[in-house]
This record gives C-alpha cells, sequence and structure tokens, in this order.
C-alpha cells in the first residue's frame, strides 16, 4: 500500500484507502456504546493521531457517518452521534458494525424478533401476489438446499431462499429488509446449522411454505412460515437436538 510522509515525518496512509476502515472503527465505537448518542466525538486531529489517519481521511469518514444518520457534524461544535432513531440500521455497514457490537446471542435474540414481525406477512403477500417466474425461483433455491453438498452451501441456499420469497411478496417498501435478510439471516442460518444435529429437518418446514404459496393459499402460508419460526426458536433455546462436538 503506498503512503505518504507528512512535513511532521509521520507516515500517513492515503484518504482513500482509510476512511472506510476509519468510519467502520468509528461505527462501531458508536455501535457498541463507548461513544452513546448525544456525545461529542474527538476532533479530526485526535481521530488522525489514533488511526495513523489524513484529515481528508478523517472527513471522509465523518462525512460517510453522517449520510448513515449516525453523527450530525456543525462548524464550530463538531461531530455529534445521533439518537438511535435516526440510525439508517438497514444500510448494510450499520447493520455489520451492529453485529459487531452486539454478543451473539442478544444480536440472534433480536433477530429472530424482526423475522416473527416480517416473515409470516411477507409469505402472506407471496402466497396472494406471486407470478410464475418467482413461484420457480423460489423452488429452485428450495432445490438448492436440498442438493446442497456441505452446510455452507446450505446455508447460502436458504439465505437465497427467503430473498426470493421477499421478492415474491411484491411489496417495493419491503425490498430495504433484503440487506438484513442477506447479511443477518447468513449469520442465523450459520448458528443453527451448527447448532443442531439434523439441519436437514428445515427442509420440509420450506417445502410447506413452497406449497402453500404455489396454493396460493394465505393462511397456509402464514401457518407454515411460524412452523419454520418455530422451529429456529427451539433451536436458538437448546431444545432441539444439539450437533455433537468434533
Amino acid at each position: 500500500m503506498q503512503q505518504r510522509r507528512t512535513t511532521a515525518g509521520r507516515t500517513v496512509r492515503p484518504a482513500s484507502r482509510v476512511h472506510a476502515r476509519l468510519a467502520a472503527a468509528i461505527g462501531e465505537l458508536i455501535l457498541n456504546g463507548t461513544y452513546p448518542p448525544g456525545s461529542l466525538l474527538p476532533n479530526e486531529a485526535e481521530w488522525g493521531r489514533r488511526f495513523n489517519a489524513s484529515r481528508t481521511a478523517v472527513r471522509e469518514a465523518i462525512k460517510t457517518l453522517n449520510g448513515k444518520g449516525l453523527l450530525v457534524s456543525r462548524p464550530k461544535i463538531g461531530s455529534r452521534v445521533e439518537p438511535r432513531e435516526r440510525w439508517n440500521v438497514l444500510d448494510r455497514d450499520v447493520l455489520a458494525w451492529h453485529r459487531a457490537a452486539m454478543d451473539e446471542a442478544t444480536f440472534l435474540r433480536s433477530l429472530q424478533e424482526v423475522r416473527r414481525i416480517l416473515e409470516p406477512g411477507v409469505a402472506v403477500l407471496a402466497a396472494a401476489r406471486r407470478s410464475a417466474s418467482q413461484l420457480q425461483a423460489l423452488e429452485s433455491a428450495l432445490a438448492a438446499m436440498r442438493s446442497a453438498p456441505s452446510p455452507s452451501e446450505m446455508v447460502k441456499a436458504d439465505v437465497e431462499f427467503h430473498l426470493r420469497l421477499l421478492a415474491a411478496a411484491n411489496n417495493e417498501l419491503l425490498a430495504p429488509f433484503a440487506i438484513i435478510i442477506e447479511q443477518a439471516l447468513a449469520a442465523m442460518f450459520d448458528y443453527t446449522t451448527r447448532h443442531t444435529a439434523h439441519p436437514e429437518v428445515v427442509l420440509p418446514l420450506h417445502t410447506h411454505v413452497v406449497k402453500a404459496i404455489a396454493a396460493q393459499s394465505q393462511e397456509r402460508a402464514r401457518q407454515a412460515m411460524t412452523a419454520l419460526l418455530d422451529d429456529t426458536d427451539a433451536i436458538l433455546a437448546g431444545q432441539r437436538g444439539a450437533r455433537p462436538r468434533a
């Protein structure tokens, strides 16, 4: 990586290479509560010393965090952490920082609460609105789950299944939740696959969801998705057989 020298002789990495890393580091400090809402962040010079970064890189990082709703910056005052309700938690980076800042159990529990609110309704909409091609895409994702040669490939296919389900709901305002499915559900499915002796049990549960949507039965789709969520709850609670340790 190219570096340049400041007039003080200190080595500083180019801003274009650093500001994303710097934004992530500051973002995690905000998400983990080191800098809670309302607190004033250190100034540019302090961040530069702490991360060996140029002021240009610091400014770009702060601008990035402003754009994600985490900060508000004002001349002669500095950058202050915004209230949590203003954070764009559906932003890919913010979601990743949020996950990194939380312990695994808390993260998975919070994610499962979101799924309980969201996914049964998504299944109902998919049953009512799906097109033939969307149903085919859902069936293809299920087939990929069945034929997955490894747990990691099954997780990948499972994520794709839920993405295709969201698309089949045909509601544009639900589209941002694809970020949660891509990032957060991948972590969820990886955990549940590793913590159950029989991950293949989810296959008939997913099959029930597809059959209900194929039949355009909204209530059956809701029930099938709820059963799938119940199974995940059982794994998270340790009530479904754990996978033996290697």
